[in-house]
């Protein structure tokens, strides 16, 4: 009997621990897409990562494609030679971390959400709202958030 109303309980509590960030995350309307084709973006007012973070180096970032810092919730891309592109890696449908970028898209592996490695902009849904862009400067091959 005790060990099923410890079940009872570890069940419950964890059933409300699941709905905060999910009640959290979400699907609401708008935002906006990073435009900005020189090596410094525009923020969103995201502040999943710190400014001032050194990335790592451009040679990291394969043009067309781009690498998710998981530790700093930041993706960054090179959708042409020598541009670089900064987003949250928090995806916009229900909070997951983006895992990968591949084919021209930076992917989200719980609901099967792609942005667009130019803007991030939605190219798959069920998301409905594009990556926030980040901050970032490139100088001399290195990268950092701003």
């Amino acid at each position: 009997m005790a060990e099923d109303v410890r079940r009872r309980t570890v069940l419950a509590t964890g059933a409300a621990a699941l709905t905060v960030p999910v009640a959290a995350c979400g699907g609401g309307k708008g935002g906006g897409s990073a435009t900005s084709t020189s090596s410094t973006q525009s923020g969103s007012g995201d502040k999943t990562a710190g400014p001032g973070k050194d990335l790592g180096s451009t040679s990291d970032i394969p043009e067309g494609g781009g690498k998710v810092f998981k530790d700093q919730k930041v993706v960054v891309t090179q959708p042409k030679k020598g541009e670089f592109k900064a987003f949250s890696a928090i995806c916009t449908h229900l909070g997951c971390t983006v895992n990968k970028v591949a084919n021209g898209t930076i992917d989200c592996p719980c609901h099967g959400s792609k942005f667009d490695v130019a803007d991030g902009s939605v190219a798959h849904g069920p998301a409905k709202r594009p990556l926030p862009a980040k901050s970032i400067k490139v100088e001399n091959n290195s990268i950092r958030l701003t």
